[in-house]
């Protein structure tokens, strides 16, 4: 085995448990792959260390700038990203070479008396630093109390139902995405999962992008291709490009969903009011075999009929995606 063969393949993630945890099923699919030993390579971001807002901070690509210089600076060999914290603009010498197959977009709610959203009382407290959860609870709980929150996803489970350190529990409950609750073997904390037709979530939500350096080639590129699911990536690109299309950055309460089924593509997009929770929806659907490119004018329906509907005049649009 010559030397390339044998050094191990680096693998760029966030520190926290849940990118630690996604990071490990990615790196032991890549082994398995290559035959080649995958090491995680920690890298700390400034969403990570700032304790501001992310509507604040800009939201999308605080969490991947730092963790994409050290890949172009050869720090390492590959790196993994939730897809939903990824800029939807393109980053010059990168390409995301595998997005494996999506887990659950859904978001859950996780409170401390295992009620739901609906039973919750009013003047409940709920914590989420997202602006499009924030809108959607304005929307469908008005009398609750909600709760700008930051942290991991375990100081997040704790400010409801404590923690192992003693830390009191402040929250009544909290929102999060299902899939880093899964992935991190928290399953067991979840009151309700909010469905996907009356709550749609982030663009990406629950998929995982795979990045390299655009030369990347050998056994890497190879084992990349193929973890590539074919159907989430079309579904995932289709919700990425309605946020592109519109302009929308993180401080757009918006919500997108897209699916394929019997060969056709399936998208829907909802624009929120931060104030107040009004919202504007659209969905279509499209042959697969009927066009060359069917995420990009399955979103572009989408996105023309949220406009027309006052999607702008809704929800602060304009912004860098």
């Amino acid at each position: 085995m010559s030397k390339a063969e044998s050094a191990p393949i680096r693998l760029g993630t966030r520190g926290s448990a849940l990118a630690l945890a996604q990071s490990q099923r990615v790196a032991d699919s890549i082994a398995a792959r290559t035959g080649q030993p995958v090491e995680l390579v920690p890298i700390t971001t400034h969403g990570d260390t700032s304790t501001a807002s992310l509507a604040s901070m800009g939201g999308v690509g605080v969490f991947v700038a730092a963790v994409r210089e050290a890949l172009l600076a050869g720090d390492c060999d590959v790196v993994v990203h939730s897809l939903k914290d990824l800029p939807t603009t393109p980053h010059d010498g990168l390409v995301i070479a595998a997005m494996p197959k999506r887990a659950d977009a859904r978001d859950a709610l996780v409170s401390r008396d295992a009620v739901t959203l609906d039973q919750l009382p009013d003047g409940a407290t709920v914590g989420t630093g997202s602006p499009r959860r924030r809108a959607q609870l304005r929307r469908r709980r008005p009398e609750l109390e909600i709760v700008d929150l930051r942290g991991n996803v375990d100081t997040r489970i704790g400010r409801v139902l404590g923690d192992k350190d003693g830390v009191d529990a402040d929250l009544d409950a909290v929102v999060l995405a299902a899939a880093g609750l899964e992935r991190i073997g928290r399953e067991d904390v979840i009151t309700e999962h909010l469905g996907i037709d009356g709550w749609p979530t982030a663009p990406g939500q629950g998929a995982l992008a795979v990045e390299t350096r655009a030369d990347t080639r050998g056994p890497l590129r190879s084992a990349l291709k193929s973890m590539d699911h074919t159907a989430t990536r079309v579904a995932v690109e289709s919700e990425r490009a309605v946020l592109r299309l519109l302009e929308a950055g993180c401080s757009a309460p918006l919500g997108a969903h897209a699916f394929i089924d019997g060969g056709m593509l399936f998208l829907s997009a909802r624009v929120y009011s931060p104030e107040t929770g009004e919202r504007v929806s659209s969905a279509h659907a499209l042959y697969l075999e009927d066009t060359k490119t069917p995420a990009e004018d399955a979103a572009q329906r989408v996105v023309d009929e949220l406009l027309k509907q006052g999607a702008a005049e809704l929800a602060p649009l304009g912004g860098t995606p």
